[in-house]
This record gives C-alpha cells, sequence and structure tokens, in this order.
C-alpha cells in the first residue's frame, strides 16, 4: 500500500511539474518568434517561478528517501536556478529583457520536460521507452553548457545592478552588528561555477554512461 501510495504521489508531482514547464517552453517559443527575446520574461514568469521552485520538494524527496537521487547532487543544481530565478531575474528587472533569458529558459524547460516525462513515465508505467532514456541521459550534452552559460551571463549582467541598488545588502552599524553584500555573494556564486559546472558535467556524463550500458544489457 505504501509503495503504491509512493508512485501515485510521485507520478502526479512529475507530470504536474513537467506540464509546468512545457508551458513555459510554449510561452517562450512563442513569443521568442512573434514579439522577440525582450517580452520573454514578461510572458514565461510565473509559471517559470512555479516550476523552478516546485523542485525544491526534490531535495525533501532524497532526504526522506522517496527517491535515490543523492542530495549533493540535486542541491547545487537546485539552488542555482533558484538563485538564478529569485535572486536575478526577479529582483533586478533590468536583466529580463536581455537574449540570455531566452536561451536559460529553453534550455531550462527542455531539460525539464524530458526530465519530468522521463520520471512520470516510470512511475506509471514501471519503466520507458528507450528513446525516452536516451534523450534523459543525452540531451543535458547540449543544454547544460546552454543554461550553465545564459545563468552566468545573467548573474555577471545583474553585478552592476546589485551594486548600485545595495539590495539585500546589510549595512554597519545595525543592531545585529553583522554585514552582509550581496555585490560580492553574487561574486562568490560565480566563482562557484568555475569548479561546480566541470564536476557536475563529469557527473552526468558517468550518470549516462551508467544508464545507457544498463539498458543494452536488458
Amino acid at each position: 500500500m505504501a509503495a503504491a501510495l509512493k508512485r501515485a504521489y510521485l507520478a502526479v508531482y512529475n507530470w504536474a511539474v513537467f506540464f509546468g514547464w512545457a508551458q513555459v517552453l510554449y510561452y517562450a517559443v512563442t513569443t521568442l518568434l512573434q514579439t522577440g527575446h525582450q517580452d520573454v520574461y514578461a510572458a514565461v514568469q510565473r509559471p517559470l517561478q512555479l516550476a523552478q521552485t516546485a523542485a525544491v520538494l526534490e531535495i525533501i524527496h532524497g532526504l526522506v528517501g522517496l527517491v535515490r537521487s543523492p542530495v549533493s547532487a540535486t542541491l547545487p543544481q537546485i539552488g542555482s536556478r533558484l538563485f538564478v530565478t529569485w535572486g536575478i531575474l526577479w529582483s533586478f528587472p533590468e536583466t529580463r529583457t536581455h537574449m540570455l533569458v531566452s536561451s536559460l529558459v529553453i534550455s531550462w524547460s527542455v531539460t525539464e520536460i524530458i526530465r519530468y516525462s522521463f520520471f512520470g513515465t516510470k512511475e506509471l508505467l514501471g519503466s520507458a521507452p528507450s528513446w525516452l532514456l536516451w534523450l534523459r541521459y543525452s540531451s543535458f550534452l547540449i543544454m547544460y553548457p546552454t543554461g550553465i552559460s545564459s545563468e552566468l551571463g545573467l548573474i555577471y549582467i545583474a553585478l552592476q545592478y546589485i551594486k548600485a541598488s545595495g539590495k539585500y545588502s546589510l549595512r554597519l552599524p545595525n543592531t545585529w552588528n553583522y554585514s552582509f553584500d550581496y555585490f560580492y555573494a553574487s561574486i562568490m556564486v560565480l566563482l562557484i561555477y568555475v569548479p561546480g559546472s566541470p564536476h557536475m558535467y563529469t557527473y552526468m556524463l558517468g550518470q549516462r554512461k551508467k544508464a545507457l550500458s544498463k539498458s543494452k544489457t536488458m
């Protein structure tokens, strides 16, 4: 009974988020073709925020043992995306009309549409077709570099606005006798991408090799 409830919950979760990302991709592509990249963020803002924030549940899934994905791999990916979604795009409107927003949301949404449909199908049917398995473990070869490049570019573009606004920074003196500079914190995030991105890409290559070789022996 517990196993059936677990599979039902995960199926509903995966397909719900799948439809959220499908909406993001549809709005992004149609807006890009009709009016241009400067209007893409306005078109996708709400579904993007909902779909990306829903990924926080994946960290919880890993912590409580609902899924086997290691939290150490899930947390950095979700954390960086939430930072870009809320800490950059939502917080600094000046970044929203840049062309990198289009490459960002298309890279993210294509990746997530494939990933959530893969896991949703597995939860519903017990397995996924070979073509979907291949897409799940191959699409990142292109989508990860384009997505990461877009994230890095948007954070870098935002730095001037972060510094000028002083937003989210805490200056001394204050009641807590503590200072925090969001500008330098954002630079630290950029620096973390330098070792973090190749490490994650290598990890995904390993996962791809393992998953595709396993499928050949079945």
